[in-house]
């Protein structure tokens, strides 16, 4: 029996002090160049971060850094997924026909290289579900949800929450500096930018602003040319689009123009007819040839109703339904809407989605 037990505290000694030497190793992988180490470390899946971080600080230390994002997308081991802001309560009533309860969102990652669909862990401050209508933007590898009403009180709040894919673990950000609800997002280069929207008052904002999300710091930007209520933001390029909204004395009354903005340089430009005046432009942009843009809706039948679109490089995913109130479709399109390739969901991710973006993981 004590030769056992000696044997056993040796092993565990032994064990520490390889942990010691990785430790105190200036290599990354003991016995290996720097460059190889560091070529070995960039082809990491994303879902082995959170054990991997645990092998040195200085591993941990690269794990989680900007750097070897970039270094990772350079060297083209990251993949575009689809997050989205999904329903999930489907209980039905008795007779099987209408909801119960009020709708509660959460968030899913779809990876469509592998055909993966998850589901994000809760915000800890919304363990039973999101602010309704929330906002969602990536950067570098970050999820950020912004805005929305309190699931409880239906009171805007002005939350900002990170979501870190390496270490899977939720952070809560500096507040937005403004309320507001219905706002365009996006992101860019560690950056968010919002714009639009309406208060508390429902008055419509012409305002924007940008959020560090490494420094956790929120900056004022110049205003658009006009107000603009349930616009959509999108990222092109270089360049913040701003797409269609209404004004505070129009009510519903979506307009065709859109602003956008260089990212470079801070100034906003403004186009006309670049949208279909009267149509709602929630979720549904996609961009054509030569920027043009359209309305996704308009592409299949099978998704005229609330349609949402993530674009994903080449393909797109694109949800919606045929018909109001009807079964949710699920598609990924080639290019501009030239070919729909249905696919097959899980019944728990087969819920509406309210809205989506791309991430680089």
């Amino acid at each position: 029996m004590l030769t056992a037990n000696k044997q056993k505290k040796k092993k565990k000694k032994k064990k520490r002090e390889k942990m010691v030497s990785i430790e105190l190793s200036p290599e990354l992988i003991p016995g290996l160049p720097e460059e190889i180490g560091l070529d070995c470390l960039i082809r990491f899946h994303y879902s082995t971060y959170r054990v991997a971080a645990r092998v040195c600080r200085r591993w941990q230390q690269l794990l989680q850094s900007r750097e070897l994002h970039y270094l990772r997308k350079q060297a083209g081991y990251t993949r575009k997924a689809a997050c989205l802001v999904q329903l999930l309560n489907n209980t039905s009533d008795s007779a099987g026909s209408k909801p119960v309860g009020p709708p509660t969102y959460g968030l899913t990652v779809f990876d469509p290289v592998s055909g993966i669909w998850d589901r994000i862990d809760p915000v800890p401050k919304y363990p039973y579900g999101l602010p309704l209508f929330c906002q969602i933007a990536s950067s570098e590898g970050k999820l950020v949800v912004m805005g929305g009403w309190d699931p409880s009180s239906y009171d805007p709040v002005r939350d900002v929450f990170i979501y870190d894919f390496t270490t899977q673990r939720w952070v809560q950000g500096k507040q937005m500096p403004e309320t507001r609800s219905f706002f365009a997002p996006g992101g860019f280069e560690g950056r968010i930018i919002v714009a639009g929207g309406h208060d508390e008052n429902k008055n419509a904002l012409s305002t924007a602003w940008e959020y560090d999300v490494n420094r956790d710091e929120w900056t004022e930007l110049a205003r658009m040319s006009q107000e603009r209520d349930e616009c959509q933001g999108m990222v092109i390029g270089s360049e913040f689009w701003v797409v269609s909204g209404y004004r505070t004395d129009n009510q519903g009354g979506f307009e065709g123009s859109a602003e956008l903005m260089d990212l470079r340089t801070g100034e906003w430009r403004r186009i006309e007819e670049a949208w279909k005046a009267s149509q709602c432009p929630r979720s549904c942009v996609g961009v054509g040839k030569e920027k043009q843009l359209f309305y996704w809706g308009d592409c299949d039948s099978a998704i005229r109703v609330g349609a949402c679109a993530v674009p994903l490089g080449e393909w797109t995913l694109v949800s919606g339904s045929a018909y109001q109130g009807g079964p949710q479709g699920f598609f990924l399109v080639e290019g501009h809407g030239e070919r729909f390739k249905r696919i097959d969901v899980p019944p728990q991710f087969s819920g509406f989605v309210q809205s989506g973006c791309s991430l680089d993981i």
